[in-house]
């Protein structure tokens, strides 16, 4: 089992949500934490949004893993969302992005946060599973291909 699947409950993948900037994807991701963990939508907003600031969490290909550190959060959290419309995300290479997984981890949060990136990173190198994130016809397909999907070579359970 992927510490992705860990993470990311059934009710936090969207399929073509309609916004049209950065500023509104963290406002749509503050809002849907706030309601699942009674966390102020604004804590998030404000965490995903500095940690933009000190540099785009666009991969390319289309992919951006925005993430931040939440005080009084307990466990990471994730959310994957696929956007109706591209969005500029500053990505290295210039394309804007559709597919976006949202990590928050906790304030103090140890290096599990960046083992979940690193899978992240790989679940989202691999062009077929794009693809077919990209063309996923409901929710409960996507939410099969993330949490079915298993690492390449590393083992963290």
């Amino acid at each position: 089992m992927s510490l992705i699947s860990r993470i990311l409950p059934a009710s936090n993948v969207f399929l073509d949500m309609d916004v049209g900037s950065k500023k509104r994807i963290f406002e749509q991701v503050g809002m849907l934490f706030e309601n699942s963990h009674a966390i102020a939508r604004s804590v998030i907003f404000d965490s995903l949004f500095a940690r933009e600031k000190l540099g785009s969490t666009g991969l390319g290909q289309g992919v951006a893993i925005p993430h931040g550190r939440i005080k009084g959060l307990k466990e990471a959290s994730g959310a994957f969302i696929r956007l109706k419309n591209p969005v500029p995300f500053d990505a290295p290479d210039g394309k804007p992005v559709t597919l976006i997984f949202v990590l928050l981890v906790p304030a103090a949060a140890t290096d599990l946060h960046l083992q979940i990136l690193s899978e992240l990173a790989q679940l989202f190198s691999d062009k077929t599973v794009r693809d077919q994130l990209a063309s996923a016809s409901d929710v409960d397909t996507a939410f099969k291909l993330i949490s079915t999907w298993e690492p390449y070579a590393a083992d963290y359970r």
